[in-house]
């Protein structure tokens, strides 16, 4: 890896669970990644907070009231503000039907809702480098 910590952008779409996403970033953080968070759910503010806080990677939580349309617009403006080498990962509440979808869109993984942090850094750790 590259000088530096990797940059995390968490995110989520849909509403509830605040607690729950903050202590997930402060498990990424003790693991010796930096995590931005965003509360708001908005794709454009998504992507421009990880240009404006050069994310390597973008996290997004699934929440009860989600739209998945919304990853194709956040891909959409990734790929207009050339930052395609960030990547996209997903977890959460999600119908099994949907999770194909979202990869086709350009998710790399998603993390059903129980994926223990261990987990998931150790994914984090494996597949996630600066993008910068």
């Amino acid at each position: 890896m590259t000088q530096g910590k990797v940059r995390i952008l968490m995110a989520k779409l849909g509403e509830g669970y605040e607690p729950a996403i903050m202590k997930l970033g402060g498990a990424f953080s003790e693991a010796g990644f930096e995590v931005i968070y965003t509360t708001i759910q908005d794709p454009q503010t998504i992507v421009t907070a990880a240009l404006q806080e050069s994310a390597d990677h973008i996290g997004i939580t699934i929440l009860p009231g989600a739209d998945i349309a919304d990853f194709s617009k956040i891909f959409e403006l990734l790929a207009k503000e050339e930052l395609s080498q960030i990547k996209v990962t997903a977890g959460g509440f999600l119908e099994d039907e949907d999770i194909p979808k979202i990869k086709e869109m350009g998710v790399v993984e998603f993390f059903p809702k129980g994926t223990s942090y261990a987990e998931l850094i150790e994914w984090s750790r494996r597949h996630i480098k600066r993008a910068y």
